[in-house]
């Protein structure tokens, strides 16, 4: 048997941030590591986060995950008071954070993360630089989609 493929899609993904792939146009991805507590990471083995509203704020040379919501296990975090939606640090190289920075100070652009993973026993955050897009772009993509589905309808109905 061949080896498991390594970003299948359901495989080692924990969370995604589906509505920044429809509003915003992806100009570069980075891959950055997190700093969590334990109740965090154990939350994030049973797949309680969610990565909606959220953006990256990069302050004083650091990277800052705002407004991700984990939600803590009861079994997991009773000796703690969890706060869900804290700000967790991204780590990220400094030449990375600057690029982000002076990327995010131009007019229309901006970082948000596009989804956590496990890269072998850690966990990830995929980021983007991005820009918004009109509302025509969005109708375009939307009828993109439902293009594919329904020629991937068409292709399982005849074969």
């Amino acid at each position: 048997m061949g080896k498991k493929k390594g970003n299948a899609p359901g495989d080692s993904t924990i969370a995604q941030n589906k509505k920044a792939r429809f509003e915003y146009h992806i100009d570069e991805t980075f891959e950055a590591g997190l700093s969590l507590a334990g109740w965090e990471v154990k939350s994030l083995r049973a797949g309680k986060a969610q990565l909606t509203d959220t953006y990256i704020l990069v302050k004083n040379g650091e990277a800052w995950l705002l407004g991700s919501h984990i939600m803590p296990l009861n079994t997991a975090s009773t000796h703690v008071v969890a706060d869900p939606t804290r700000t967790r640090k991204l780590l990220l190289h400094r030449k990375e954070i600057a690029r982000i920075f002076s990327r995010t100070q131009e007019k229309g652009h901006t970082c948000v993360p596009l989804r956590l993973y496990w890269k072998k026993n850690l966990i990830k955050c995929e980021l983007a630089l991005v820009r918004g897009k009109q509302l025509h772009d969005k109708r375009a993509t939307q009828k993109e989609r439902d293009w594919n589905r329904e020629k991937a309808r068409v292709m399982r109905d005849h074969a």
